[in-house]
């Protein structure tokens, strides 16, 4: 078989260690800026503006914009797949993904308006998806499937070293949002640089083309969404979006969290959100570098993402039955080692069950809305919480529960051990 099949042939040109590192850094870029322009900067504007109707506009703009989201990656993935180019079928899309995000960075940087950053951060998350959706599928387009272990660590550590590093340089520029936009926007270009000029996307001729018949509309769908008849493709689904969900409840809310729940004042709640990210964040890098290659060692996957889908949900128990900035700094430490253990090990098994070579970046696109999905309903669901129950109590104990049914979620699968 070709590229489609065994990616080594793209690996033998990039050598594996050097292709891991510059994705490393392209995933790094990528969720500083999701992380620092979505969780403090967006925010922190929002607040400034309607100091009011804070929670209520921050949970209007993060689920429009992740509606975004959830349509433009696997769209992306799609005509990524689709893409015979003599600059590969990824690099066109990871270029001018990143460049059209820099533009609406740029954007957001000028606007003063609720509106205006819905529409700002909403074109943001469908640029940043159609990156994304290259992005990610270099994994099972050039990695060896016996190695996929190693490079899930890889990316998930790059994944916690890119939150913590975006939310403080986000508290950095929280005094000069407009600034901010535009580094962040920035960072991810150089990220998406070093994709295409550093490793090789294979070109025509390199991997083996399937001629795809025109179709209708109808069929188009249908083919689109089928990789979700497969049975382990949907519980790896499922369990995903569970974790997601439960995990972007809390996580969006934190900055007001620390505020309503904690006490803190206005002044003390970034950096409290900074301090406990970075300690999330080194607790997560630990677990990962020691998740991943052991499930490599030991074939075994499922064991890891229940067991980390588990001490997930326990860890939120801590905050939920005392409230306090210590029981915070705990919980960032159990919490952050038990996702970068799942995010370690879940990357790998997602990469083993996908139902079609040739449509990778689809399917993981598709897989990808198991992440842009519960972003976009978790802060609706968190907010009506909130509201409702008249704290933050709640909102815990809902994500403790939806915690654990995404650890449970993988059991079913059969293809994978």
């Amino acid at each position: 078989m070709s590229a489609l099949g065994t990616p080594p042939a793209a690996t033998r040109k990039d050598g594996l260690p050097k292709l891991l590192g510059v994705l490393g850094v392209a995933n790094a870029v990528m969720y500083m800026l999701y992380l620092g322009v979505g969780g403090l900067l967006v925010q922190t504007q929002i607040a400034e503006i309607d100091p009011e109707n804070k929670v209520a506009n921050v949970a209007m703009v993060a689920g429009v914009s992740a509606v975004f989201a959830t349509v433009f990656n696997p769209i992306g993935g799609t005509l990524s797949d689709r893409t015979r180019s003599r600059w590969g079928r990824r690099n066109p899309w990871i270029i001018g993904g990143a460049l059209a995000a820099l533009a609406t960075m740029l954007l957001m940087s000028q606007v003063s308006t609720i509106p205006m950053i819905l529409l700002g951060w909403s074109l943001a998350q469908a640029m940043m998806n159609l990156y994304q959706a290259a992005l990610t599928a270099i994994v099972p387009d050039r990695v060896p499937e016996e190695r996929r272990g190693t490079a899930s660590a890889v990316i998930s550590v790059a994944t916690s070293v890119g939150v913590m590093v975006g939310v403080q340089l986000a508290a950095f520029f929280v005094a000069d949002v407009s600034l901010g936009y535009l580094v962040f926007g920035s960072a991810v270009v150089l990220g998406a640089l070093l994709v295409v000029s550093l490793t090789h996307d294979p070109r025509p001729g390199e991997y083996e083309v399937t001629r795809r018949p025109r179709t209708s509309l109808a069929t188009s769908v249908a083919d689109f969404v089928s990789a979700l008849a497969h049975r382990d493709f949907l519980w790896v689904f499922v369990g995903r979006a569970l974790m997601v969900l439960g995990y972007f409840m809390v996580l969006l809310f934190m900055l007001f969290l620390f505020q309503d729940y904690i006490g803190l004042s206005k002044e003390e709640a970034p950096q409290a959100v900074a301090t406990t990210t970075i300690v999330s964040t080194l607790s997560a890098m630990v677990a990962a570098i020691v998740c991943g290659p052991l499930s490599d060692r030991l074939d075994r996957r499922k064991m890891f993402v229940t067991a980390a889908g588990l001490v997930t949900a326990v860890s939120m128990l801590l905050p939920l039955l005392w409230p306090s900035m210590t029981s915070m700094i705990v919980y960032s430490i159990v919490h952050g080692a038990a996702f970068g253990a799942y995010g370690a090990v879940d990357i790998a098994i997602v990469t083993l069950v996908l139902p079609s070579k040739g449509d990778a970046a689809r399917d993981m696109g598709i897989l990808n809305v198991a992440n842009a999905g519960p972003q976009m309903i978790a802060p609706f669901v968190a907010g009506a919480i909130v509201s409702a129950f008249g704290g933050y109590g709640a909102l815990w104990a809902v994500a403790i529960v939806i915690s654990l049914a995404g650890a449970v979620a993988v059991l079913p699968i059969r293809s994978v051990r």
